[in-house]
């Protein structure tokens, strides 16, 4: 059984069954089990989970993007910095970048405010950070790769005709 095949199935849809994913990939339910338990232990599986349209679900969320330069650290680098912004309840993700700036940092919270606080009293008092620039998202197209607007994409291909 290809191991990235299976990966790849239950990060398109992580509700698949065993027996499904076993009938997907021509192999045994059993062993499709075994894998994904093996998977799981050794944390190549961290998560699974849904996405949910919180616009559609009549709930607030703000999001933003915080670009935040730092000052690696003797030893460690970026490392230590990045843990510690990774244990605030309101990140929701925290990614090393090349270019312009050091971390990419994503968080929710339920107001504009309460992201700016979160900013002001929170990130940018942290040793280490030189610098932070807040980017709010203003809607949400595609998420995950999952469009997140109504209706269909018109088809815009040309009608084929005998």
């Amino acid at each position: 059984m290809n191991t990235i095949e299976l990966l790849e199935l239950l990060e398109d849809n992580a509700r698949l069954t065993p027996e499904e994913i076993a009938t997907m990939l021509q192999t045994d339910a059993g062993e499709v089990r075994r894998a994904i338990q093996e998977l799981e232990k050794n944390k190549t599986i961290v998560k699974y989970m849904t996405l949910v349209n919180w616009e559609k679900a009549g709930e607030e969320k703000v999001s933003a993007l915080i670009e935040v330069r730092i000052t690696p650290q003797r030893d460690v680098g970026f490392d230590a910095v990045a843990r510690r912004i990774c244990r605030f309840p309101e990140v929701r993700s925290v990614r090393l970048m090349s270019g312009a700036y050091d971390l990419a940092v994503f968080i929710e919270g339920r107001t504009m405010r309460e992201v700016s606080h979160f900013v002001a009293t929170k990130l940018a008092t942290i040793e280490g950070v030189v610098s932070t620039t807040t980017h709010f998202a203003l809607k949400t197209y595609k998420q995950d790769g999952v469009m997140m607007e109504d209706g269909e994409e018109e088809d815009r291909r040309l009608m084929v005709t005998p």
